[in-house]
């Protein structure tokens, strides 16, 4: 097919659009907001500010009709949302939204769709699509397979999905193979978490309060656990202090570190969670956790605190294999498990409306990140209910961890404040590459310790901070909620009998919830004692991995075998845990063996010296290699 003909068909198709009920606000409002954007056949770069849930690939596929003067490309960040996307591009597949709000009534000539691989698509496949699909890294890979073989009139549209990416020079790259293209992206989040603006130009914005007033997304609550009092060690010294000591010390990274890091914060981010999650499956849903953490060791010990409770949990990580964490994901989509605890992975892309609790137990110092994260538990149960018990999304954090200043941006944000906005862009996500012990960073052989310099051992929470997304008394949310019960039930309110303020006060007691009050959840001990002795395997395993990169040496390489015979090990990580294991046992004075036999207080004393063990075996190690 040629430009010509694809214009003509965009031109020329007959759609269900300015009367099309099934088609969402920021799906129509947008739609119209690029072709005033692009009148008159100007080229140029827009940016559509649209939240997660509320449309973004179904307005992409609406776009080209009755704007596009020949081919699209549309692009994704990844593969799995360039999998979504294709779908919904597909008029074969049930998820192709044209056929699911009835846009298109005939696909006898198309439009088609072409998806870029590595294995499957040829040039000749894109030649005959009105729609070429792909994720970035395939079209504008270091190899350059695609990129080369496309004149540079080849499309006349670019859609970007996702495009707070755009700023990358991979997709610089595309925009400028393709001078004279119009180029649309679409985000919930126009600003990036190393402070870069994006490219385009913002010419429509659909707030996140107008869509929780719509049921697009999820209602959305912040608690944050609030110690009274709180006790820790730190740099050997101990301390102990009130709420409002914590709400200045909070402002030091090394308290934030400590307090992401702390088994007893940890234990109270857990608890809060269970809880929300208790009162939300009320309703007979099976609604789940998603936890954000700072590493692998960390997701591994909140999991291990969740099963603790009985409810089942699973890690995961870009560090594991494909199909392990696959695994995962298909328990998550099973209900199979309760709670998933991610480092980074779960991000942009990912739809799973069951997920309802965001549980954070890392510093966000950015908000990009931190709306990323949150927009996991945004996508409604029960589509265009706002006020359904099954469309409320909790964000759980610790006071400690300041994150409540992440979810005050969030609105200001939203409101549209512009000169928070500039100041957002002013900060840096940077917590996280040095979360443990970054004062020891430059040192030559320096492992990362497990544990941080500060160390929570004790807290009281006696109350939970609480606070709505949408305020219960705003008029514009009580005015949507009226219009949405006429539309429902076909009448208004006056037909009903009733006043305004009479459905006012009705409404307000109805979303009214009853006061969380913060409570331990009991432990079995078996379980505890279980748990404790899989962390001792699991950190030994952490400790162990450490040393190897601080020594600068291959896990499967057997450098260290003829060094340590006495262990018969076929590489290095084995030598290494086993020798962990021999000077745990000796300085604990645990027979080899009987790891199977010790109590939870014994298990919690080994573990807590894996730190000191580990600086000894990568000694001990270093001196043998360099005799």
């Amino acid at each position: 097919m040629t430009n010509e003909e694809i214009a003509r068909f965009f031109s020329e198709t007959e759609v269900n659009l300015t009367e099309n009920t099934r088609l969402r606000e920021p799906q129509i409002e947008g739609y119209q907001a690029v072709r005033d954007f692009f009148s008159n056949g100007m080229s140029g770069h827009a940016i559509l500010q649209i939240p997660v849930g509320c449309g973004k690939t179904g307005l992409m596929s609406i776009l080209p009709f009755g704007l596009a003067n020949g081919r699209i490309l549309v692009i994704t960040p990844n593969i799995e949302i360039r999998n979504g996307v294709t779908d919904a591009l597909d008029f074969n597949n049930s998820s192709c939204f044209w056929r699911n709000v009835d846009f298109l009534q005939n696909f006898q000539n198309g439009p088609f769709r072409t998806v870029l691989d590595s294995r499957d698509a040829n040039l000749h496949d894109c030649n005959n699509a009105h729609f070429v699909v792909t994720n970035i890294h395939q079209l504008a890979s270091s190899a350059e397979r695609w990129l080369p073989q496309f004149p540079d009139n080849y499309f006349d549209l670019i859609l970007v999905d996702e495009g707070h990416h755009n700023v990358a020079n991979s997709w610089q790259r595309v925009f400028d193979k393709f001078p004279d293209a119009k180029i649309v992206s679409l985000t919930a989040t126009p600003f990036r978490s190393d402070g870069q603006i994006i490219n385009g130009q913002n010419i429509y914005r659909y707030a996140f309060s107008r869509a929780m007033r719509r049921g697009y997304i999820k209602q959305l609550t912040s608690i944050n656990a609030a110690p009274s009092e709180i006790y820790f060690t730190y740099q050997g010294n101990e301390h102990h202090h009130t709420l409002q000591e914590v709400l200045a010390l909070r402002e030091e990274a090394w308290f934030r570190n400590g307090v992401a890091l702390s088994r007893e914060t940890n234990i109270s981010i857990v608890d809060a969670s269970i809880q929300c999650l208790q009162r939300i499956r009320q309703t007979g849903f099976n609604h789940q956790i998603v936890a954000a953490c700072c590493s692998i060791n960390h997701a591994r010990e909140v999991a291990s605190l969740y099963r603790e409770r009985g409810f089942n949990a699973s890690h995961i990580s870009s560090h594991m294999k494909r199909e392990e964490r696959d695994e995962v994901i298909n328990n998550l989509r099973s209900n199979r498990i309760d709670v998933i605890v991610q480092v980074q992975i779960l991000g942009e892309g990912f739809d799973h409306p069951p997920l309802s609790v965001a549980a954070i137990f890392r510093p966000f110092r950015n908000l990009s990140p931190y709306v990323q994260f949150v927009g996991r538990v945004m996508r409604v149960v029960q589509q265009n209910s706002p006020y359904h018990p099954d469309n409320e999304g909790i964000v759980v954090s610790h006071i400690g961890l300041q994150q409540d200043e992440r979810w005050n941006d969030f609105k200001l944000f939203d409101n549209d404040d512009q000169i928070l906005f500039a100041e957002l862009l002013n900060s840096e996500e940077t917590e996280l590459t040095n979360i443990t012990n970054p004062e020891t960073e430059n040192r030559n052989r320096e492992r990362r310790r497990i544990r941080p310099n500060m160390t929570v051992i004790d807290e009281v929470i006696d109350s939970f901070i609480t606070d709505d997304f949408l305020d219960l008394n705003d008029q514009g949310a009580i005015d949507e909620a009226i219009h949405q019960i006429g539309q429902l039930l076909g009448v208004s309110a006056e037909d009903l009998g009733l006043t305004r303020e009479e459905l006012i006060g009705r409404l307000l007691a109805a979303r009214q919830r009853a006061e969380l009050k913060p409570q331990q959840i009991p432990v079995q001990p078996q379980e505890a004692r279980k748990e404790r002795r899989r962390r001792l395997n699991e950190e030994t395993r952490s400790v162990a991995g450490r040393i190897i990169q601080a020594l600068n040496l291959a896990p499967q390489a057997p450098n260290l075998v003829p060094l340590f015979p006495q262990f018969a090990s076929r590489n290095n990580i084995g030598v290494i845990i086993r020798l962990m294991h021999h000077y745990v046992n000796e300085r604990m004075g645990f027979e080899s063996g009987i790891k199977g036999e010790l109590s939870i207080d014994q298990l919690d004393a080994a573990i807590n010296i894996l730190d000191d063990i580990g600086d000894q075996v990568q000694e001990e190690i270093f001196t043998r290699l360099n005799r």
